[in-house]
């Protein structure tokens, strides 16, 4: 069964940084895509970053490139966000997600994630 458990999130002000955590388990690396997704009020969910572990390809959304990085733990099975230069438009609720695929299509099949973690909520204040 696979289970993942977001933290990290929180109350910043424009232009700082936050790291989200997302702890994997379920899954090996060979055969899931882990993401990160966001919704913010009042709009639907978009992508935000992908990765395929087992080859270390990832995937960001055009809005995020250059000031987020993923990074994935792979002794730990945890998925790292990290976020800098936060902008009031980041504000959003961030699930950690994750598609079973045996290659690297998953990175950009964002419609397709089936697993979904709880969520934790970033909130950048101008």
């Amino acid at each position: 069964q696979v289970q993942l458990v977001e933290s990290g999130g929180g109350s910043v002000q424009a232009g700082e940084s936050l790291r989200l955590s997302c702890a994997a388990s379920g899954v090996t690396d060979s055969a899931y895509c882990l993401g990160w997704f966001r919704q913010a009020p009042g709009k639907g969910r978009e992508g935000v970053a992908t990765i395929y572990p087992e080859s270390s390809g990832t995937r960001y959304a055009y809005s995020v490139q250059g000031r987020f990085a993923l990074s994935h733990d792979n002794s730990k099975n945890i998925l790292y966000l990290q976020m800098n230069m936060l902008k009031p438009e980041d504000t959003a609720m961030y699930y950690c997600a994750a598609l079973e695929s045996y290659s690297d299509a998953c990175l950009g099949r964002w419609s397709d994630y089936s697993y979904w973690g709880q969520g934790t909520q970033v909130t950048v204040s101008s």
